[in-house]
């Protein structure tokens, strides 16, 4: 019986009079896994960027592009025909493919293959099968379950399975490799995945799908490793998403990216995110929203702070915000960065000389519209090549000490440990120890209310720019709410009140933090509206080309 790595094969079949399934550059499946050599390429090969990521920011009202205006999920426009929910659900399927390939003939290296390396291997490929499944069901809900090769005949029967039976599947697949991978690698395999990453991954995904029990006792467990040394916060909160921070050991999985391997961004990516003052292009960008999230130091939201001056909007705030979004009249990629609209030049420390200021809108239109830019995860080499290399990150430590908390929080339980996880990340933000309290605004409400706002707020603020946003807004169904707010920008500099630059005046936030721009009237501007559609939206539709191929998959509601 012949067999196809994914259901769009069958399509592919379909097309074409004569298919050849094993390019002349590949071994087939009869003459490989028969040695250690060959299951490590398998293996090695599943940890390419392609199969790893967390959501795009830009699915958020953290983030905005201007070029693009939009995207299928902030213009509400996503349907089954869409590419990214297709490249989204292939991909994974690809990965499942290979690995339950690789499950299925991975005994052929038995003989020369020392048991311990197999059975690692083993577990490697199992927790990242659970990953794509995990990644699945919480954007499409209940999708095909295929744990072993499908063949054509095959292929037309299959329907989707529940994403509560694939759940326990996950955890049970994610307990054996926790149970079987270490927790650590000599420094030459840092980046293998290991009992943390099992862990963490376990933890996300029971917190996405409102397993409290399972989300607690999982983060638990990767912070009972952090006791242990295994994992630390990094010192530096700014530091962390830079090239110094690529070994911290505050990352639990992060993907190698390298332009020396070719596995890099260049072009018009990394430029939408530089100063047009250094060449770039000032499109991707952070939003006011964004902005407006960051408390004051005294842990108050900008609307009940007393600390808070619109016209200094960067005075005062949590420490994050700095190291997020690039301050006004602040030194950045070798040119002051000031979008006042009367601030025609600016200092290039780089010429040693005034420059024209194109990061105004007065002197450059496209100037960033929001007029702020993105800091994190940013450094002169971005500047200086117009290229980046970082390495992905997809789960740190900050986020199991802050799923710990909100697991607790939703279980009814708290006590000394949720607030010892929510303020050791706190404190790492201002740089202070977490048992000096009076330096940091630590929380010690045991008002469930208030302290679940105070824990989504530090979710969004701490984990901003790294693609978290989007599933805690549909998880927290607030999609509806947040990302039917229209983006808002700076005012043409025709009719900005310089008086009243940069903010005409305090944005009140609602219960769950989403602000409201509705009363500044001319002073803010509506530079794009999304919209999101509560009825369809909160999954995404099963790709139209595979309900074509198999009629069997039933298509989410209202696509």
């Amino acid at each position: 019986m012949k067999y196809y790595p994914y259901i769009l094969l069958l399509f592919l079949l379909q097309a074409c009079v004569k298919l050849e399934l094993t390019p002349p550059a590949e071994p087939s499946t009869g003459s490989f896994y028969t040695n250690q050599t060959q299951l490590e390429l398998a293996v090695n090969d599943l940890y390419k960027i392609d199969f790893w990521g967390n959501d795009n920011e830009q699915y958020t009202d953290n983030y905005w592009h201007r070029g693009q205006l939009g995207n299928a999920v902030t213009f509400g426009t996503m349907n089954s025909d869409d590419g990214m929910v297709q490249a989204y659900w292939s991909l994974a399927y690809k990965a499942i493919a290979r690995v339950n390939t690789f499950l299925e003939n991975k005994d052929k290296a038995a003989n020369n293959t020392p048991a311990e390396v197999m059975t690692r291997l083993e577990a490697e490929m199992r927790l990242i099968r659970a990953y794509q499944y995990s990644r699945l069901i919480t954007h499409f809900g209940d999708v095909p379950f295929l744990t072993t090769q499908v063949s054509l005949e095959e292929a037309p029967a299959i329907t989707r399975t529940s994403k509560e039976e694939i759940l326990n599947f996950i955890f049970d697949e994610l307990d054996f490799a926790a149970n079987i991978l270490p927790e650590t690698y000599p420094a030459s395999a840092v980046k293998r995945l290991t009992k943390g990453a099992a862990l963490s991954i376990k933890a996300r995904t029971a917190l996405q799908m409102g397993e409290w029990l399972v989300a607690r006792d999982a983060s638990k467990a990767v912070l009972d490793l952090a006791a242990a040394g295994v994992y630390n916060l990094h010192p530096t909160y700014e530091q962390l998403f830079l090239k110094a921070g690529e070994t911290s050991k505050e990352l639990i999985i992060s993907i190698p990216r390298d332009e020396a391997q070719k596995v890099f961004t260049t072009g018009t990516p990394v430029q939408d995110q530089l100063p047009r003052n250094t060449g770039g292009f000032g499109a991707q960008i952070p939003t006011r929203e964004m902005m407006d999230a960051y408390e004051c130091i005294d842990g108050l939201p900008i609307d009940e702070s007393s600390l808070y001056n619109p016209l200094d909007p960067f005075a005062n705030r949590d420490p994050r915000l700095r190291a997020t979004i690039v301050p006004f009249n602040s030194l950045w990629l070798g040119h002051y960065y000031q979008p006042h609209p009367d601030t025609l030049t600016v200092l290039s420390t780089a010429q040693n000389a005034r420059v024209s200021n194109r990061d105004c809108r007065t002197v450059a239109t496209f100037a960033s519209y929001t007029g702020f830019l993105w800091k994190k995860g940013i450094d002169q080499s971005w500047a200086d090549k117009k290229s980046e290399d970082s390495d992905a990150i997809i789960i740190r430590l900050a986020e199991m000490y802050l799923t710990y908390a909100e697991a607790k929080l939703e279980l009814g339980e708290i006590d000394a440990s949720l607030f010892e996880a929510l303020n050791k990340v706190r404190a790492r933000a201002y740089g202070v120890a977490f048992a000096e309290t009076g330096l940091y605004p630590a929380v010690s409400t045991t008002d469930a209310v208030e302290l679940r706002k105070i824990i989504r707020r530090e979710r969004r603020i701490e984990l901003a720019k790294e693609g978290i946003r989007y599933m805690d807004l549909i998880r927290w169904r607030l999609a509806e709410k947040a990302l039917t707010k229209p983006v808002i920008g700076l005012p043409d500099p025709a009719v900005q009140d310089r008086a009243r630059w940069p903010f005409p005046g305090v944005t009140p936030l609602d219960e769950d933090g989403i602000a409201d721009y509705s009363s500044f009237g001319n002073q803010v501007k509506v530079v794009a509206q999304r919209n999101f559609d509560a009825s369809r939206q909160y999954l995404w539709p099963i790709p139209a080309l595979e309900i074509r191929v198999n009629p069997n998959l039933e298509q989410n509601p209202n696509y």
